[in-house]
Parts: structure tokens; sequence; C-alpha cells
């Protein structure tokens, strides 16, 4: 017994890329790194066909999936596609309509060093466009895996996740909110106005979203709206309600993304009202609750609002037209999360296990996480810049390094020296024994100093065993193609 009390004690004291292309469909080549940033920065756009503006049915849900048929369409699509998908249900809506959820990887349900993007859709009842593209989206990728190159990047670099409808009662009853008559895109806790801070009192839509956010570490994201034609970036509000333009520490990188999405559609770039085809929400039209500020603050989730379509409930008949427009842009924004930013992953020196640490930019007043199992970080970050890039984490020295982010994406791993001078420090303010810390160490060395020494050997033994193993099995990075730089 007192053998394996010793055991305990020395237990807890002791130190424990890629080659892009247009979608088929568009322009019938290959797209380099050089060229993705350029369409990104100010390359040509295709014009917009001529607006449809054939007669309407009286019936604006006819040729529109009812939510049957949705559920229906999704899981075919699991059956059709199960190869590189997974179906699920992130909750319910206040009718009890499932929330459901395509994933697409090619490891779908596992977890993997690879970055996550989500689109919703369907966030208003009355923007139906959304869910319909998204579907459709699901099945070109689909259908076009190992013969598209831009659906073979995806697939197997990006674990993509698509919700086509948030509100599927909003949308039976034909309104803007859900059936508590609550705009789910009003009703996240704000950074300027705290009327939302009670989760067990938002409506049931916006606790399944929040709670997919917590099990799913989502790199980037991007929601489908209708009644506009532009990419919308944060901040979505001021201080003081004014409508102004209102930068988030992240706004080069956020103006990037959301040019990726307008230069790669048909006309969302020749926007009249707004130039460029982007807006910072805040200085379009501020909002307060919204879902985008609230991923980018306490998600780590970099989220686009896109405006699709100026007509929110067009007929029916228009939406396969509708889909070849934006249809390159939605590949374009998800396959820019590999094709750019800095990626890489953070490790203990001497265990050689991954850290959950953080990573900053210097400059850049906002930080990204490391996942808690594999120690795998995304930071999205402009091209063409350079940067200081930092990491640390509690109980270990931090590190930086310099680099130019060109046109591609760069990796950068980094292992961190654990800090003894905190620790140190942590063990002499430590009142772990009722101020008598300092004696009963000493009467266990005093007393047991043999099997002390005998478990000190063999738990370096073990530990050399389990880093050498722990080196041999570390999973690699899946973005191909990257400058790599470790920093030790």
């Amino acid at each position: 017994m007192k053998f394996l009390f010793s055991f305990l004690l020395l237990s807890v004291v002791s130190p424990a890329l890629f080659h892009s292309a247009l979608a088929r469909g568009g322009l019938n080549r290959s797209i380099s790194p050089v060229d993705f940033i350029s369409l990104a920065y100010g390359g040509s756009a295709r014009f917009l066909l001529e607006d449809n503006n054939s007669k309407r049915s009286n019936n604006i849900m006819q040729g529109y999936m009812t939510n049957k048929e949705l559920e229906r369409a999704v899981k075919a699509f699991g059956k059709k596609c199960s190869k590189i998908s997974k179906i699920y249900s992130i909750g319910d809506s206040v009718q009890g309509f499932p929330l459901w959820v395509i994933e697409i990887s090619d490891k779908p349900g596992q977890e993997e060093s690879e970055p996550a993007f989500k689109y919703i859709g369907n966030v208003h009842g009355d923007e139906p466009v959304g869910r319909e593209l998204l579907l459709q989206f699901a099945n070109w990728i689909c259908d076009n895996y190992l013969k598209d190159p831009l659906a073979t990047l995806i697939v197997e670099n990006v674990h993509l996740h698509i919700l086509p409808s948030m509100n599927p009662d909003g949308f039976s009853l034909r309104t803007r909110n859900n059936a508590n008559n609550v705009d789910l895109n009003r009703d996240f806790p704000d950074q300027f106005f705290f009327i939302n801070d009670d989760e067990y009192t938002r409506q049931p839509e916006t606790k399944a979203i929040m709670k997919w956010m917590r099990d799913i570490h989502f790199t980037a994201s991007a929601t489908l709206h209708g009644g506009a034609l532009v990419a919308n970036y944060p901040w979505d509000g001021t201080a003081d309600k004014r409508k102004d333009y209102y930068a988030c520490p992240d706004d080069q990188t956020f103006r990037f993304m959301a040019s990726v999405y307008s230069r790669s559609h048909h006309n969302m770039s020749l926007s009249q009202e707004f130039e460029g085809g982007i807006t910072n929400g805040a200085s379009w039209y501020p909002i307060y609750g919204g879902m985008q500020d609230w991923n980018y603050i306490h998600g780590g989730c970099f989220e686009l609002t896109l405006e699709i379509t100026d007509n929110k409930w067009p007929p029916a008949n228009e939406l396969a037209t509708i889909f070849e427009y934006n249809k390159l842009s939605m590949l374009n924004l998800v396959a820019s999360l590999a094709q750019t930013g800095i990626h890489g992953r953070i490790f203990s020196s001497e265990s050689g296990r991954p850290l959950p640490g953080t990573i900053t930019l210097k400059g850049i007043d906002y930080s990204v996480k490391a996942s808690e199992t594999l120690g795998v970080y995304h930071r999205l970050a402009a091209p063409k810049q350079k940067y200081e890039v930092s990491a640390s984490m509690p109980g270990y020295k931090s590190k930086n390094t310099s680099i130019l982010l060109e046109e591609g994406a760069m990796s950068v791993d980094f292992i961190l020296d654990p800090d003894t001078t905190t620790n140190r420090k942590v063990m002499q303010n430590c009142d772990c024994y009722g101020g008598h810390g300092v004696d009963f160490v000493g009467y266990i060395w005093g007393h047991y100093y043999e099997a002390y020494i005998f478990l000190a050997v063999v738990l370096v033994f073990i530990c050399f065993l389990f880093q050498k193993k722990m080196k041999s099995r570390l999973p690699k990075q899946r973005l191909v193609a990257l400058p790599k730089r470790i920093v030790v």
C-alpha cells in the first residue's frame, strides 16, 4: 500500500498546396495558387445572364422541397454517397423537425488534421434558395469526386458540413422568424448588448448551432441568405449603433475571403451598390445578436453572410441557373481553407504529445486554439503578407517565427519546451498539504528512498518508449504541397 502511494505521488509531481481548378461548367482550365489569389484581389469575373422575368406562380412554394421532401433528399444523398458522407442531426426545431446535416469527407465522422467548413441555409424562413442550392451543391460534389479537381480537393482535404435548413418551421410558415416568432439571426450573444446571455432562454435552433460549434472545431463557415447580392463580413454592429465601417481584428482576411466568393461569382463583384461585391456588415446596416460575429468571437470560426439573390423567393424554375451562378464561388470558398492560410501542429518537446496551444499573429488581437486531441491549428490569414506567428501554452515557453505568406498555404509546426521556472513557482506557491508540503515530501523521501529511485527509473524508461511510439504514430498533415517549417 505504501509502495502504491509513493507511485501515485511521483506521478503527480513528475513533469509530464495544392493545385486548384475552376469547377466543371465554368472555365475548363486549372487555376494555380497565383491565379487563385489574383481572382480574389481583382481578377476578372463573368457577367450574369439577363434576369429571367418569367411570370410567377401564385403558389410561391411550388417547385421547392417541403420539409419532408428535404429530409428524404438528405437521407437519399446519404445512401447514394455513403463512401464520402455521413448524415446526422444537430437537434430539432421548435416544432420538432430534425436539423439535418450532411458531412462530406474521405473520412466522414473521423477527427483528422484537416480544416472543417460549414454551410448553413434557410436561416430566415422566407429565404429558401439556400436550402435548395446546398442540396444541389452536395450532389454535385458527390457526382464529381475524382472527376473534377476542386471536388476532389475538397473531399480529400476538408471536412465539409452542410445544414440545408436552420429554420424549417419558418419555411413551412412562409415567415422570416421561427415558430416562436424569433429572428434566429438576432438570437446569439452579442459583444455590445448583453441581451442574450442566458443560453437556456434562446431558441432551440440557436442552441443547436451553439452546441454544434462546441462539438466541432470549425475553421470557417458561411450562411446563405436572400434579398441582395453581396458577401458580408464582420463586424455586423457597432457600440453606438451607428451605421459605419467597423473592422474586426482580421479585417484583411475577411475582405480576402469575401472577395474569393464575390469574384468567383458571375456578377456579384460588378455590383453598383457594393464595391467589389463585398461589404462590412456595420457599414451596410448594423444588426445585433447575429450568428456571424458570434462565430468569430466565441467559436474561433471565420464566417461570412452571403446574400446570393436579390429576390428572396424566386420561381423554382430559376434555381438551376442561380446554382450555376454560385457554384464556383461556393467551391472556391471551401477550397480556400486548404489553399491559403497557416496550418500546423503544436507539440511538447518533452513528451512528444500534441498540445492544445494558442496561435497568434503579431499586431492582430485575435487568437486561434489548436485542437485538444491532435494539437492541430488552422489560422486563416490574408496572403501577400509578412506575419510573426507565435505559439503559446500554459506551462510552456512560447515560440515564434516570421513567415512570408505568399500565394499558397504554409505549414508551420511548433515544438514547445516546458517552462521549468513557471512549474517551480507553481510548486512553491502551492499549499497542497495544508502548509506542510515540504515536511511531507521530506518524510516520503526519507522513508521510501529506494522505492522512489526504482520508480523513477521505471517511469523514465516508460516515457522513453511512449515518446518513441508517439513520434512514429503521429498523423501527418493532410494539406499537401505546403512549404514546411518546424519551430524548435
